[in-house]
């Protein structure tokens, strides 16, 4: 298709050919960079809202909100001059502050099943730290992980499956060592057998099994609850940990996230980005018994210059308090049901193979008619209408992550009028996908 651009991409073009000669494919991140739709990657000047700008002046409602962590929207007033209230007395000390004290406090108000946690600056350093903790808590080295599931670029887990149903994983990254790789067993999604079979074969070198229990990397693959609550009595019967990587359902859910969604007591949690309200941040908990593993109480080693700095803990502070507030989750998810709702029954009246899969504040649109729950059940071909439905949206002032395989959030800052709006400009791009 020949994309023609309506909407003014010349500054855009001109700084992301400045940053190509700055950086790998001239992103900071390999997503941004727009190889799966059209055009030049948007250099986004602003936010407000549920509004971003780009340095064009062009205008969009936004439902990638930083790829999540903008529950609140853009530029929240409150969240804002907490921070800098905080920035006007340093940055980063190094040192213990008591922001961190008191995030620390309202994440485990909120959350039964963890009673101590550790606060580092991203999501993948806390999955990183909660590995090396399971290996480190039940001496044993292997890891089960799940097609379709990601959990951020550490090396034993930026795996793909191999040839076998119960097999070692193949790297999906040049330099990542085999002998890294093999210690990582991936399986499918859903097949409660297959991770039997496994736990029968290697039970005795696994020290933990990994799940997004709302998998929202590789489209949104929500798991029959069966399977999931599997999970925890097959780690229990055979002695390996049950790592839930909530990184981005942790505070989307809920307050208690997915273990309280489903009621699943996981062994170890991981958290990032609605905690850090907007600034890098990342969080892993667990029992006392469990944590008190890591150092300096325990021999499990792990360190940050930058953990829980008194401004991501700020941001993250100001945020949790707004999400404690009545029926803020309630609120959220209707206005999601409603336009999900809306944009599947549009494709079920015109004969559209699509429907829009969601859950809380978080939903994706699936090509295609039925429910999806593994990465090898979507379809290719719904890549090249979402890569046109992308191009349209631009067109007309809605925002969406760069891929089909994203998904997208609803913030509180989406009124129904904003909502409304939208609902109109993506029927109106869904007609020209499916022409």
């Amino acid at each position: 298709m020949n994309f023609i651009n309506r909407i003014n991409r010349e500054n855009s073009s001109a700084l992301f050919e400045e940053a190509k000669g700055l950086f790998p494919g001239g992103v900071n991140s390999p997503v941004r960079a727009f190889k799966s739709v059209s055009g030049p990657p948007l250099f986004i000047e602003s936010g407000d809202g549920c509004r971003i700008t780009d340095v064009d002046q062009n205008e969009f409602i936004d439902f990638c909100c930083s790829w999540g962590p903008l529950i609140l929207g853009h530029n929240n007033p409150e969240v804002r001059e907490f921070i800098c209230e905080t920035v006007a007395k340093g940055t980063s000390f190094g040192a213990p502050n008591q922001l961190g004290n008191e995030l620390a406090k309202l994440i485990l108000a909120g959350n039964k099943y963890i009673e101590k946690l550790r606060f580092v600056s991203s999501g993948t350093e806390a999955v990183m730290s909660a590995i090396r903790l399971a290996r480190g808590y039940t001496n044993k080295n292997k890891i089960v992980k799940f097609e379709g599931c990601y959990h951020g670029h550490v090396d034993s887990l930026l795996v793909k499956a191999g040839s076998g149903l119960v097999t070692f994983g193949e790297s999906t990254s040049a330099g990542i060592p085999p002998s890294f790789v093999k210690e990582t067993l991936v399986l499918p999604l859903n097949d409660e057998a297959a991770l039997e079979e496994c736990l029968k074969k290697h039970g005795k070198d696994i020290a933990a099994i990994i799940i997004e229990p709302v998998p929202a990397n590789n489209g949104l693959l929500l798991q029959p609850e069966s399977f999931l609550k599997s999970l925890r009595s097959l780690a229990t019967k055979y002695n390996c940990l049950l790592i839930f990587d909530e990184v981005i359902s942790g505070f989307r859910i809920g307050l208690d996230g997915a273990a309280g969604h489903y009621d699943i007591q996981p062994d170890i949690i991981t958290f990032g980005k609605i905690i850090g309200g907007g600034m890098p941040v990342g969080a892993y908990g667990a029992s006392k018994e469990i944590m008190s593993h890591v150092a300096p109480d325990g021999p499990v080693y792990q360190a940050g210059t930058l953990s829980a700095n008194p401004v991501a803990m700020a941001a993250g502070l100001q945020t949790l308090k707004i999400l404690n507030r009545p029926n803020f989750y309630q609120d959220l998810a209707t206005k999601t049901t409603w336009l999900a709702s809306e944009i599947s029954n549009f494709a079920k009246e015109n004969g559209y193979e699509l429907t829009v899969q969601h859950i809380a504040s978080i939903f994706w649109i699936n090509f295609s008619t039925k429910k999806i729950t593994r990465a090898d059940q979507i379809a290719s071909e719904g890549m090249e209408r979402f890569k046109i439905l992308h191009h349209e949206l631009l067109q007309s002032g809605i925002y969406l992550g760069p891929s089909g395989y994203e998904v997208g959030f609803v913030s509180a800052a989406h009124s129904q009028e904003d909502l409304e709006s939208a609902l109109q400009i993506i029927k109106a791009a869904l007609v020209v996908a499916f022409s």
